[in-house]
């Protein structure tokens, strides 16, 4: 299997509008951070995709994706739904709903937000959803078994995705001692990482990191939802242990 990642960005994305720091104004393109989100294929060529935010047709473009089979929904927040319209020709060429996958709470504000999307008698041209109401339960998408991870966004439960032996989180400043074990000896955990200093209410940040590399001790590490104030990528990269990774847009792993 591969995951891609086609975003690695905070919700404001690198560089950030009207900021002329020397993160904002590099020249290296792995300074440049869309809004985060990622991209599985199955070994039998299924296409999963993990949060759909405002970037999204600008990703699938940049990277030559034209397919997407389903998607998995972490929550709510702007930066990760807001580009679910932009499916509406992936749906169209599929000839069928998109199924979307996401905790009760999440699937009801994708309704409001989208309710032409669920409408009853839609707008020609709306896209067609088929929502799947997930808990803390293991479900199969394409062949694929994922195991939903409960985490905490300062106050608000999200979900993060185990697929194999590896994890991806977003969002996540806080885990509940239930999610510990799910979490120990990954082959591979992809986790937000916003900057270095200070410490942000709903966000992880990097000694947060380095003591879960500590405890939970995974193989590798990959760090998304990096914001400008993090650093230089090449920069920071010299500074972390050899198994810690900033993860850059169009980066593709295997799993």
């Amino acid at each position: 299997m591969k995951l891609k990642f086609l975003g690695t960005g905070t919700s404001q994305g690198v560089p950030v509008i009207g900021c002329k720091d020397e993160v904002c104004t590099s020249s290296n393109f792995k300074d440049k951070r869309l809004r985060t989100s990622a991209l599985i294929t199955s070994d039998f060529g299924k296409k999963i995709l993990i949060d759909c935010g405002p970037d999204f047709r600008q990703q699938m473009l940049s990277n030559d994706e034209s397919h997407i089979d389903a998607v998995l929904i972490s929550h709510e927040h702007t930066d990760h739904v807001i580009g679910l319209d932009d499916l509406r020709p992936i749906i169209f060429r599929n000839k069928k709903d998109m199924p979307i996958y996401a905790l009760p709470r999440v699937a009801n504000k994708i309704k409001t937000i989208f309710s032409y999307a669920f409408a009853e008698i839609k707008y020609p041209g709306a896209p067609s959803f088929e929502m799947h109401e997930i808990g803390e339960n293991k479900f199969v998408v394409e062949n694929v078994e994922i195991t939903p991870i409960p985490v905490l966004h300062y106050k608000l439960p999200i979900l993060g995705f185990k697929i194999k032996n590896l994890c991806y989180i977003t969002d996540a400043s806080f885990f509940p001692k239930t999610t510990l074990p799910l979490l120990r000896n990954l082959d591979v955990l992809i986790i937000n990482c916003l900057r270095k200093s200070p410490t942000h209410i709903s966000h992880f940040i990097l000694p947060e990191i380095l003591i879960l590399n500590e405890s939970l001790k995974p193989n590798k590490i990959y760090l998304i939802h990096i914001s400008h104030e993090f650093g230089l990528h090449d920069e920071v990269q010299k500074e972390l242990p050899d198994n810690i990774f900033l993860a850059y847009d169009g980066l593709e792993i295997k799993f």
